[in-house]
């Protein structure tokens, strides 16, 4: 009889996590308070129950008899994701120190403070108290909720008018009401990423990118355009941070689990900011599983039902530097309107590096004004992997021939293309 388990979040990337527990032939129980949740079309049984009703979903898995529960693409579902593994004695890979350091922006910064990670300068507001601005840090300024992703809630303020009412609405958006206002780290920084795998209480550097951001779209976040892997600043990364970094990890007791960060990097420092302690949208397990052999999506799933996080040989197929390749994952990102002409994904599936291809809209589907400027306007994220950068440069450009998204008007809604990546940024990384 097939194991059963439950799946907490039902966004379009959790539902991929969904399609791999099917693939396993584990009977997927998904429960998200949205009943038209993208995930939920995969699975087998679904609730519309919040993620925040503890007793509701023990209720559930008692009624079915469950054999494990995990938390999808999510960051704000992992603490009630360990409260119901507790209740259900079932395994759970978060700890409270992880709970702490990686699913609030605010306890980040406190983990960050006191093992000498550099972070964003910035100070948090409270609901009810008076709107200050950071000391020796200019305008502008980055408003975000303390805890919520995705770009949502988030929003650039360039005078002092404009930022007493951002405070104002952005609190809205936070289950606490605590708003973190930084410095604004202009299109001058460089932007990347680190992704680690804990296994046994040890962190392995599972990878490094570069990201491209688009910046044309007013106050609101700045969203991901493209990723490049390996980063080319990998090796200041590894020499810098990554000591500091095991420190901290050391302070929150991990054992296992993956661990997305993220960096503005500005004259050689590493700003660390937004923490995402599961799988993340932007999705390198992807690349990882491709090249290295391991699925970051399996190793959840069984460690949910058996406790066990990868197999013996983890250590020896893991390689931040993915064995010479050039990945990248290019995010199609569209304006508000109805898609009525969407040709050429066909064919850049069938592209010899093309590896994957995550969908979130199709023909006929409109993208609301209130998704431009967060993860919610992205169309596709098309997953490549090539021999080097130029080919990576190649493959972008043979996709961007291809593919035609109009709306009604027969206007483009594609807001912007990835800018090609500097091949020579990349070479010193294979010297």
């Amino acid at each position: 009889m097939s194991k059963k388990i439950i799946i907490l979040g039902g966004n379009p990337e959790t539902g991929v996590l969904v399609e791999v527990a099917n693939s396993l032939g584990l009977y997927t129980i998904v429960i998200d308070p949205n009943p038209n949740a993208p995930a939920k079309k995969f699975a087998k049984e679904t609730y519309d129950i919040d993620g925040f009703d503890i007793d509701g979903i023990v209720k559930v898995a008692k009624e079915k008899n469950v054999d494990g529960v995990l938390v999808g693409v999510a960051d704000i579902l992992v603490k009630p994701y360990k409260e119901v593994c507790e209740r259900l004695g079932l395994p759970c890979y978060a700890t409270n120190g992880t709970i702490e350091a990686f699913c609030s922006k605010d306890g980040y910064k406190r983990y960050c403070a006191e093992h000498d990670v550099q972070d964003i300068p910035g100070i948090y507001l409270k609901a009810g108290e008076p709107i200050t601005k950071p000391k020796n840090v200019e305008l502008p300024l980055m408003v975000k909720p303390v805890d919520s992703g995705g770009g949502v809630g988030m929003k650039i303020c360039r005078n002092e008018e404009d930022y007493q009412e951002t405070v104002k609405n952005v609190l809205k958006f936070s289950k606490k009401g605590i708003v973190l206002v930084e410095k604004y780290m202009d299109s001058s920084c460089d932007d990347m990423a680190v992704y680690y795998t804990f296994k046994d209480g040890v962190p392995h550097l599972s990878a490094t990118y570069d990201r491209a951001l688009t910046r044309i779209q007013g106050d609101s976040s700045p969203i991901g355009l493209a990723t490049k892997y390996p980063s080319k600043l990998t090796k200041e990364f590894v020499r810098d941070v990554h000591p500091k970094l095991c420190e901290l990890f050391k302070a929150t007791n991990v054992q296992s689990g993956v661990l997305n960060l993220q960096f503005f990097v500005e004259n050689g420092v590493f700003y660390s900011y937004d923490p995402g302690f599961r799988l993340q949208g932007e999705a390198p397990h992807i690349h990882l599983a491709h090249i290295n052999g391991f699925d970051h999506r399996n190793m959840l799933l069984n460690f949910a039902l058996t406790g066990k996080f990868g197999e013996d040989d983890f250590e020896e197929r893991n390689d931040y530097m993915l064995r010479g390749k050039s990945a990248s994952s290019v995010w199609i990102l569209l304006n508000e309107g109805k898609i009525e002409t969407l040709k050429g994904i066909e064919k850049i599936k069938a592209h010899k590096n093309v590896i994957f291809v995550v969908e979130r809209f199709k023909q006929g589907d409109t993208v609301k004004p209130e998704w431009v400027g967060t993860e919610r306007q992205v169309l596709y994220r098309i997953y490549t992997v090539s021999d080097n950068v130029e080919e990576t440069n190649q493959t972008i450009e043979d996709i961007k021939e291809v593919l035609e998204v109009k709306n009604e008007s027969g206007e483009d809604m594609i807001i912007e293309w990835t800018p090609l990546w500097n091949a020579e940024e990349y070479t010193h990384l294979y010297e």
